[in-house]
């Protein structure tokens, strides 16, 4: 019998590896190296060599290392930096919290990613920056979104939260722009045992001021520069991730391939159809995520019914969400986003899902009652 399809395993994926975890956790308490141990400065060297960059910042959540990256990057009040409404809150609330305002732009139909085009329309004297999310684990189209913050000067700040190792012609999201903000909430590809995030650059000034942002505002004990944060990624969070890193990659191949078999069961079922690939895209399928285009909830409920989960990510913009009424957008402003949200289901996806899961999953889809 199959195990139980879950949105993803975090304990088959712990199974596979749980020697080398167990040993990674108990090094650090007979070590007690609990904040800012040296567990964390090697991951930090380890996702530099990862992405080929020449920093990388270790901080407590990927939602701080958003605040973080746009307060290192010079943004704050009076800005205005232009994002996506189709993404998680932490997108646009990072930008709230750095004291700049979040301009939300409408996506690109078959990717679901921010459209270059549309960014072009919300650039004002006041726009300091651009916030692209690499939505589930797809690159977004970066060489024309880094053209027109070169046009206009603008800083470019990655979200990767879904895209740890994705890459967009050979070059790995997180290092196109000034910075790349990375997510390591345990459902992630490269997933912690809790939350954890990190800042990777190039710009030693970023690196630094983000160093400060995440101790207090500090470089010398009891000494400040700034006014700052306690966010500092864990050590037992950075031995875990030490490990995982270097199976990530396998991880991501059997993602990729198991989107493939997804892709080949979808593809005769009308009305169904997944996130559109780019073709010089390397997609990493933190979530597997279709359209459906006729009754979303109904087939959400009938997979629940046969006992598969599927999640909506997500269910209602932020542009028309309640805590940016302020703003002033209001329903049909950003039509495609707006479709979008009615339309995407997210189905179970993680790299040990087998085949024989996958086959389950698709026959529940095929079966559901017209």
């Amino acid at each position: 019998m199959a195990a139980k399809i879950q949105m993803t395993d975090l304990k088959a994926q712990y199974d596979s590896i749980k020697p080398e975890i167990d040993a990674a956790i108990q090094e650090v308490i007979n070590e007690t190296g609990f904040i800012l141990g040296k567990q964390v400065a090697l991951f930090e060297e380890e996702i530099c060599r990862y992405f080929g960059v020449k920093f990388a910042v270790g901080v407590a959540s990927g939602t701080d290392a958003l605040v973080l990256a746009l307060l290192a990057s010079g943004i704050g009040k009076g800005d205005e930096v232009i994002t996506t409404p189709f993404t998680f809150i932490a997108t646009a609330e990072a930008i709230s919290r750095s004291g700049a305002t979040p301009v939300f732009c409408d996506i690109d139909y078959a990717t679901l990613n921010i459209s270059a085009d549309e960014i072009r329309k919300k650039i004002t004297p006041r726009t300091k920056a651009v916030l692209p999310v690499h939505l589930y684990g797809l690159p977004c189209a970066m060489d024309e979104i880094m053209d027109i913050a070169g046009e206009h000067n603008l800083k470019v700040i990655e979200d990767c939260a879904q895209s740890f190792g994705s890459e967009f012609k050979k070059k790995k999201t997180g290092t196109f722009g000034d910075c790349g903000c990375l997510s390591f909430f345990p459902a992630k590809t490269q997933g912690c045992f809790g939350d954890g995030g990190m800042i990777i650059t190039d710009s030693e000034e970023i690196a630094q001021k983000a160093k400060m942002l995440r101790n207090h505002g500090s470089t010398k004990k009891y000494y400040y520069g700034m006014h700052g944060f306690n966010s500092r990624l864990d050590t037992l969070q950075a031995a875990i991730l030490r490990v995982k890193l270097k199976y990530v990659d396998q991880w991501i191949e059997k993602r990729i391939a198991n989107a493939g078999l997804y892709n080949q069961g979808l593809n005769s079922i009308q009305g169904l159809f997944p996130q559109g690939i780019v073709s010089e895209c390397k997609h990493t399928f933190n979530y597997y995520t279709i359209r459906v285009k006729n009754n979303r909830n109904g087939l959400q409920e009938h997979l629940k019914e046969k006992g598969i989960p599927a999640m909506v990510y997500y269910p209602v913009c932020l542009h028309l969400q309640d805590v940016y009424q302020g703003l002033g957008y209001k329903k049909g402003d950003l039509l495609i986003s707006e479709a979008a949200q009615e339309e995407v289901l997210s189905l179970p996806m993680y790299a040990e899902l087998s085949q024989k899961q996958i086959q389950m999953v698709l026959e529940a889809v095929r079966t559901i009652e017209k």
